[in-house]
């Protein structure tokens, strides 16, 4: 890539839209975000993606860039490989060919990615992973989600569903989950699990963030909270230890946020289930919400190839 290349990356999210202008060293030369309007319909939505992927056109063209590649992020069930969002809860796609749209409209090599995944590889590539060959990145917000990265590359399984470490059952007869299930680990050990459970001890409402500053204040019910959580979350980890002997985890998300006070007893629980399983290094996330548009960024730079690559 020239000099003066950049490549445009877009992680849409329910809420909102985390757009940059990226340099093939994985640096940011301009971010921006924008607001998604969900509530405005699916079609809304991708006219929304598309406009604000051709107004960073525009600007890097301003600035004497040149876009060469555009890579775009967004939650729910992704075929890469096609470039189609098949199914997403959070901004209501369902069968939308949005890698084709992109390409009909900007006229640049477009890629497609699963929001977790790509964070998955900004993390491996460019963050807390970076160095490291088997990366498990573990997203814990709203819902929780992970992505298996080798090599600085995620995969995504057969059907683009991989990595759904929030429906492994860890609470068999628990709550019911959003998926139908009962007991699954993002129903129970989830930012919103843990608000919902805060508020069905003490009728109090609260976010996650504000169950962990509770805990850590000595609250004895927040503390129960917290503690509850980090022992569903360590017995997820190690049945995903189980299944990919990552070398290191790498927990993002919002739940995150707590920093030594999640990861700290979480290292000590999950250390306490391991058997003959070799112990992962635990580490907090470290591209903080940029993950995402970076990751999308590093897809796009993959496209046309001579991006940043993690050091093996």
């Amino acid at each position: 890539m020239s000099e003066g290349a950049v490549v445009i990356a877009l992680d849409v999210g329910g809420t909102g839209i985390k757009a940059a202008l990226v340099r093939a060293d994985g640096t940011s030369q301009h971010t921006e975000r924008h607001a998604t309007g969900a509530d405005r319909g699916p079609s809304a939505v991708v006219e929304t993606v598309l406009s604000v992927a051709g107004g960073l056109a525009d600007k890097a063209r301003a600035d004497g860039l040149t876009p060469v590649a555009v890579g775009i992020a967004v939650p729910g069930v992704i075929d890469e490989v096609a470039g189609v969002a098949v199914w997403s809860a959070n901004v209501g796609f369902r069968d939308v060919p949005l890698r084709d749209l992109a390409v009909a409209r900007l006229g640049l090599p477009v890629a497609l990615g699963h929001d977790v995944r790509v964070g998955g590889v900004a993390e491996a590539r460019l963050g807390a992973g970076r160095g490291s060959r088997h990366v498990l990145f573990v997203a814990i917000g709203t819902g929780i989600a992970a992505a298996h990265v080798v090599g600085g590359s995620a995969y995504a399984g057969a059907h683009g569903a991989a990595g759904e470490l929030g429906h492994i059952v860890v609470r068999p007869g628990g709550p019911r989950c959003g998926c139908g299930q009962l007991g699954c680990l993002e129903a129970v050990a989830s930012a919103a699990a843990v608000g919902r459970r805060y508020v069905e001890l003490t009728g109090t409402p609260a976010t996650a963030a504000d169950v962990a500053a509770r805990a850590a204040a000595g609250e004895e019910l927040a503390g129960q909270v917290w503690r509850d959580t980090v022992d569903a979350l360590a017995d997820g980890l190690r049945t995903g230890q189980a299944l990919y002997d990552a070398e290191v985890m790498v927990i993002g998300g919002g739940l995150a946020e707590a920093g030594a006070g999640l990861i700290d007893p979480l290292r000590a629980a999950l250390r306490a289930r391991l058997t003959f399983h070799r112990e992962p290094r635990l580490a907090r996330a470290a591209l903080g919400d940029e993950a995402g548009s970076l990751g999308a960024a590093l897809l796009a730079l993959d496209r046309v190839e001579g991006g940043v690559r993690a050091p093996y």
